[in-house]
């Protein structure tokens, strides 16, 4: 299975601006932009907040296997993902991603529960992409 997009910019990174789309079609093109990136959203999108949201959908994906695997299939997973795009010494840089997990998950005590989250964060393909170059934590909790 190959996934595919494509993207189109205008002009200088700063003043630029472009727009990004998905090869499926699930979703209209959506427009970039660099203050996108470092400043304020303003109805645009950056690469990290769909690196995001491919991290998020990937770890809902791995948990609820998981958790089904073991006995204890999920109801609902709402996973938030946050991206931290920050200039450092070698330049701008992806340096963290946040994971904030909520499952509704009958039968599993709170111990399982963590013990599942954290499987899938290793195990997640967007984990292991981003894993040795990005920070990422993860918050788990039931309810």
């Amino acid at each position: 299975m190959k996934s595919r997009a494509h993207s189109t910019w205008h002009g200088d990174l700063f003043s630029g601006s472009g727009t990004t789309a998905l090869a499926t079609r699930a979703a209209e093109p959506l427009p970039v932009s660099w203050p996108s990136r470092t400043e304020a959203a303003a109805g645009k999108t950056s690469p990290e907040e769909l690196i995001a949201a491919a991290h998020a959908a990937c770890y809902n994906m791995a948990l609820s296997n998981g958790l089904a695997q073991a006995g204890t299939p999920a109801e609902r997973l709402d996973t938030d993902a946050e991206a931290t795009f920050e200039k450092t010494d070698a330049g701008w840089r992806l340096t963290k991603m946040e994971l904030t997990v909520h499952g509704a998950v009958p039968g599993i005590d709170a111990d399982a529960f963590q013990a599942a989250a954290a499987a899938a964060k290793d195990g997640c393909p967007v984990s292991n992409a981003l894993k040795g170059n990005v920070e990422i934590t993860l918050s788990a909790t039931l309810g």
